[in-house]
């Protein structure tokens, strides 16, 4: 039987940032906890908005808790020196679901790419230093549908479990909506079977 920490995940807590400088060139480095494709889209507009005036935005982000869905950009920058480097500070972590970008004001002095390789990784490990790692489960969305008779059931499953509730509807029938660690689905089910209880399995 696997463990629970063979579901976990590490990702930041919170976002950091740093500034490197080289050869007056100056790397303003910035990391995001994040879980979809929409919130890195946000967060980067956000920054080239900010720093409307920098020549690069490089970055690169990991996805879900298999790290399944990656990218690499090095916005202009010759081909490996800049996305890769900053990929492979948060692979050598071990870290998911985070986005991290590096702006980069030229300061008139080329760097190489061994030079910009090196302002790249160093500028991402820099704030990666800055940031709490913590180690969480994968969620998933469930909407639970029930009679006022399986209340009790429904949410001594809840507090013994310390789920978080996102909304719930007491009307004619109960319904609310949660995240539950994926680990424990089957779990949970087993839990409701004697009870006449829907369980609706939502998408991340």
């Amino acid at each position: 039987m696997e463990s629970e920490n063979s579901y976990t995940y590490k990702t930041i807590n919170k976002s950091v940032s740093s500034i490197f400088r080289d050869r007056n060139s100056k790397f303003l480095g910035f990391a995001f906890p994040v879980s979809t494709e929409n919130e890195i889209s946000d967060v980067l507009a956000k920054l080239k908005k900010d720093y409307h005036d920098a020549r690069h935005f490089c970055y690169a982000y990991i996805l879900g808790a298999d790290k399944s869905r990656w990218r690499a950009n090095d916005d202009g920058e010759p081909s490996g020196s800049a996305g890769l480097p900053i990929y492979n500070q948060c692979l050598s972590l071990d870290l998911t679901n985070i986005f991290v970008v590096v702006v980069r004001y030229f300061g008139g002095t080329k760097l190489g790419v061994p030079g910009l390789i090196n302002a790249y990784k160093t500028a991402t490990k820099m704030a990666l230093d800055e940031a709490e790692i913590v180690t969480k489960f994968p969620m998933i969305p469930l909407e639970i549908h029930f009679e006022y008779s399986d209340m009790n059931a429904v949410m001594t499953y809840i507090k013994q479990n310390e789920l978080v509730i996102l909304e719930k509807k007491f009307s004619n029938k109960c319904s609310i909506m949660l995240q539950l660690p994926e680990h424990k689905k089957n779990e949970l089910k087993k839990y409701f079977n004697p009870f006449s209880i829907e369980l609706f399995w939502g998408t991340e």
